[in-house]
């Protein structure tokens, strides 16, 4: 199975991870739609939302909850959206959410930026 998510899991693929634990990993999305665009994504592969089990869908969420303040505040934005796609709207084929602080603006800053911003936060 070629799954880039699982093998972002595996850190078989560098990537910026914000926050991990046995279950999740959020990452920063490669091709950002807005500044500190961030997926969560399980850490076994399941395609669709009917495949994951509920504790770890409610875990993406608790997990979603602890990030975006953080998100907003480096971004300075006031609110965010959630976005779990289905089916033929997944690139990815590996269920996995998006945070966006503001998808109606574009990114103003590299990843590089948004990243270090997060992690200084987080300290």
């Amino acid at each position: 199975m070629d799954c880039i998510f699982c093998e972002i899991a595996k850190k078989s693929i560098n990537s910026n991870i914000i926050y991990e634990d046995d279950l999740v990993m959020a990452i920063m999305d490669i091709n950002p739609i807005c500044d500190g665009h961030t997926l969560i994504i399980p850490k076994d592969h399941y395609v669709t939302l009917f495949d994951v089990p509920k504790n770890i869908l409610m875990h993406m969420y608790e997990v979603a909850a602890i990030l975006t303040p953080i998100l907003m505040k480096v971004t300075g934005e006031n609110g965010a959206s959630f976005s779990i796609n289905y089916g033929d709207k997944q690139e990815v084929k590996h269920l996995h959410m998006h945070i966006m602080p503001n998808f109606n603006k574009k990114p103003s800053k590299n990843i590089e930026e948004v990243y270090k911003l997060i992690m200084d936060e987080k300290k």
